[in-house]
């Protein structure tokens, strides 16, 4: 009956004249908008920031595609169409920036992952009264700035009087001049990388676990299950969902470098940029030397299009194997 009911509804809807069916879908909409009106005000906030930060300057795109010169705006700027993308690739350093950028990403995708899912569960065994202290010296760095980061690496790593160089001279060994030796470097990197954002992704896998229905491991406990086994056939199966969708956004900006870490981390030591130097840093020195604004633009349009296009693909391989864990 409900069924039938819901058919000559859509009938009489669609027998009806244009101008009538709109005012009904505009009456529906404005019947929505005041039952959860509460709701919408709330996400203003964040709808007039994307709309102002992320919207709104898409116009300056244009700049990617033009010889961009102050005196003459965005318009009047001459039009050079893929020249300021060919300058980006046909320079010495694009496959060095272009392979450090991928590399890197890929380390702190698969390291990061795999340490804050271990952490989160290890917080989960853990008694609550500890739990709370250990969430907030994780999640503590995430607050950090870069610039503040930075220094504090360079207590550790300065050569006349950083800690790690005094502990090597006190075991009678000589010390390193890290900010002149490359080798070190990715180590190091990943090593900063990790302590500063692991407590977020932990706490983002840690709210999952607790999620998980504890039924399922009181069954595990009586048939014997060991906490290992109950880990790798309970917890991580169960958070398969939240570990796709992470690694979905984070393949999104594999293409797009931490530039504070990158940057201020190395202190800018012109030896390490074979070993540190990403897309990210190598055009931020060309617009500060050359004042390349139009190069600079085509590198972060290009960016995002890669990133759009890895994720458009993560999504698709995940949708085709299994379509509930999917974005869309």
């Amino acid at each position: 009956m409900l069924k039938n009911v819901s058919l000559s509804q859509q009938g009489a809807h669609a027998g009806a004249p244009p101008g009538k069916r709109s005012k009904t879908w505009i009456g529906r909409e404005l019947h929505h908008f005041k039952n959860n009106r509460e709701l919408f005000l709330l996400s203003l906030p964040g709808i007039l920031y994307k709309l102002i930060f992320a919207y709104i300057p898409m116009i300056g795109l244009i700049i990617a595609f033009k010889n961009y010169r102050y005196d003459l705006g965005i318009f009047g700027s001459k039009w050079v169409g893929l020249d300021n993308f060919r300058y980006l690739f046909t320079t010495d350093t694009a496959w060095r920036i272009t392979r450090n950028t991928v590399l890197y990403n890929t380390a702190y995708i698969l390291i990061g992952t795999s340490a804050a899912l271990l952490l989160a569960i290890l917080m989960n065994e853990i008694k609550a009264k500890w739990s709370k202290f250990y969430q907030t010296a994780l999640f503590l760095p995430h607050f950090l700035s870069w610039v503040l980061v930075g220094y504090v690496a360079y207590a550790f790593l300065n050569h006349s009087d950083g800690f790690i160089n005094r502990t090597l001279e006190s075991f009678g060994l000589e010390p390193v001049s890290w900010y002149q030796n490359a080798a070190p470097w990715p180590v190091i990197l990943i090593l900063v990388q990790l302590w500063k954002v692991i407590g977020f992704n932990t706490l983002i896998y840690f709210a999952g676990i607790i999620g998980i229905n504890s039924e399922y491991y009181e069954a595990a406990r009586i048939d014997g299950a060991t906490k290992r086994q109950m880990a790798f056939k309970i917890t991580i199966p169960l958070m398969a969902p939240i570990i796709i969708i992470m690694l979905i956004l984070s393949i999104g900006n594999m293409f797009r470098g931490d530039f504070g870490l990158h940057y201020f981390i190395p202190n800018n030591s012109g030896f390490l940029y074979g070993s540190t130097d990403i897309i990210d840093t190598y055009v931020y020195r060309a617009l500060r030397e050359v004042g390349n604004v139009s190069m600079s633009a085509a590198t972060g349009f290009y960016q995002s299009v890669v990133g759009l296009v890895l994720v458009l693909s993560a999504n698709a391989i995940v949708r085709k194997i299994n379509p509930d864990n999917s974005l869309w």
